[in-house]
């Protein structure tokens, strides 16, 4: 079979047609949004237990990523539409700045509950420059160059695996937190002003009249926050009451969904009787698997295995690194062994949450040969979503309804970070439960660990079932 990229007709391009001259500073300036976004994240992660440790907040612990993801969906999904009313120059400053303010509340937060405010503002000029970063591509660049365009903004994510714990374990061990939410700012103002002078102003010159799913997203963000109002309650039914509602909230979406004009997914999404449903289940499985772990691995580490900030921070971005890993080593694999890896990669999930439920639960000295097989852990879990995603993903888009095709790139974005915050939410309740709070400490802590992966070592599993499902569909 030949290659598909051997079947265009771009003219011959490389690197350096993209990372000199002009190319080069929008370059840069596409590609720092997602690394500011990117770095974001795992700066937050490595950062928090020092936050609940000054002021306090414990209980909503997973609401940081909870409520920054929920609202990167919302803003993602509101991209376009600011994109065509102001143009590429001043959306992608707008989308900075309003990061840039996230980030300074959460600089200045005295409080818990001031800080998931800064975070929410944060997620939302994230998720607009996620978007637009993407979106921009086909702006700025000529065709030849979007290929590797596309590489290297999606590269930062690897990058910030390197980057952010290491900003935020150093200054989380430093006992300045909040420097590190300093140092973004700048970073993310000098982007907004990047934009203004190397992107071009391009106006849409028809009005956009297009109309989005709202009332779909806000049933998602309903779900996800009624899972999180539950999580806060150590009563069970309190807990019950928020899940119920939340799968309320979802079948709603899904019977609205189906009957719109402006659908949210694509036609059989929500159907294991049509080809896309299984896809779309199983990406949901595995992306809710990683979420919901590895918010609370930093958290785990500091209290249970003696590890400082900056460890913590680094040992928790090894399931990042791991789909990072990953992606690069199945992408490149012949078309007959496919199948055979989108039924290895849940498999290799559900091995390393298996090994994590047994070691990781239980406090040790944290030692270089203890800390070993929890490494191994972390890199299993990420490495086999890694390994399956990129084939995931090109499913979605093969059997996909042919009017739907551009529906089911966006919805792919939409599902992944949907599945991220409901992760975070349900994660939230388990530890919860599990005692993190109550009673707390060692004892709590250990307890919560247990539960969070005996309860979400379970989704690697199902989503071996569904991936067998897409295989005999294949």
């Amino acid at each position: 079979m030949s290659d598909p990229a051997s079947l265009t007709s771009y003219p011959k391009v490389g690197w350096g047609d993209l990372l000199t001259g002009k190319n080069a500073i929008r370059s840069l300036a596409l590609a720092g949004g997602v690394a500011l976004h990117a770095v974001n994240v795992y700066i937050a992660t490595t950062i928090l237990p020092s936050v609940v440790a000054d002021i306090g907040g414990l209980d909503y612990y997973a609401w940081n990523t909870t409520l920054f993801v929920v609202a990167s969906i919302i803003g993602s999904t509101l991209a376009v539409k600011l994109l065509r009313a102001v143009g590429p120059r001043k959306a992608y400053a707008i989308s900075a700045c309003v990061f840039a303010l996230g980030t300074l509340i959460c600089a200045l937060s005295p409080s818990m509950e001031m800080l998931l405010i800064g975070r929410f503002i944060q997620g939302f000029g994230g998720g607009f420059m996620l978007a637009l970063s993407y979106a921009m591509i086909r702006i700025v660049f000529p065709e030849a160059l979007w290929p590797r365009a596309m590489a290297l903004i999606s590269g930062m994510w690897g990058v910030a695996t390197l980057v952010g714990p290491a900003v935020g374990g150093i200054f989380a061990e430093l006992g300045e937190w909040r420097a590190a939410f300093w140092t973004v700012v700048p970073a993310a103002l000098l982007f907004a002003i990047m934009a203004l002078f190397v992107l071009p102003d391009v106006r849409h010159e028809k009005e956009d009249t297009t109309r989005l799913p709202f009332a779909q997203l806000t049933l998602l963000t309903l779900a996800v926050f009624a899972v999180s109002l539950g999580s806060i309650s150590h009563e069970v039914i309190w807990n019950v009451i928020g899940i119920s509602t939340a799968i309320a909230l979802i079948a709603l979406m899904i019977r609205l969904d189906a009957t719109s004009s402006k659908r949210l997914l694509p036609r059989g999404s929500f159907s294991f009787s049509q080809p896309l449903g299984p896809v779309i289940v199983t990406m949901s499985l595995l992306a809710l698997t990683v979420t919901s772990v590895e918010v609370f691995i930093p958290l785990f580490l500091q209290v249970l295995h003696h590890q400082s900030p900056l460890v913590a921070g680094y040992l928790a971005a090894l399931m990042g690194a791991g789909w990072t890993i990953g992606s690069i080593m199945s992408s490149g694999i012949s078309s007959r062994r496919v199948r055979d890896v989108i039924i290895i990669g849940p498999l290799t999930s559900f091995a390393g949450m298996v090994l994590l439920f047994l070691l990781l639960p239980i406090a040790s000295g944290g030692t270089y040969l203890e800390l070993l097989p929890l490494c191994a852990g972390f890199v299993a879990v990420g490495c086999g979503v890694g390994m399956t995603w990129p084939h995931l993903l090109t499913r979605v888009l093969k059997v996909a309804p042919d009017d739907e095709k551009d529906l089911a790139s966006t919805a792919i974005t939409t599902v992944q970070l949907f599945s991220a915050g409901l992760g975070a939410a349900m994660a939230g309740m388990v530890t919860s439960l599990g005692g993190l709070t109550v009673p707390g400490g060692m004892a709590g802590t250990s307890s919560a660990a247990f539960w969070l992966f005996l309860s979400f070592g379970i989704g690697p599993l199902l989503g071996f079932l569904c991936a067998s499902r897409i295989v005999k569909r294949w």
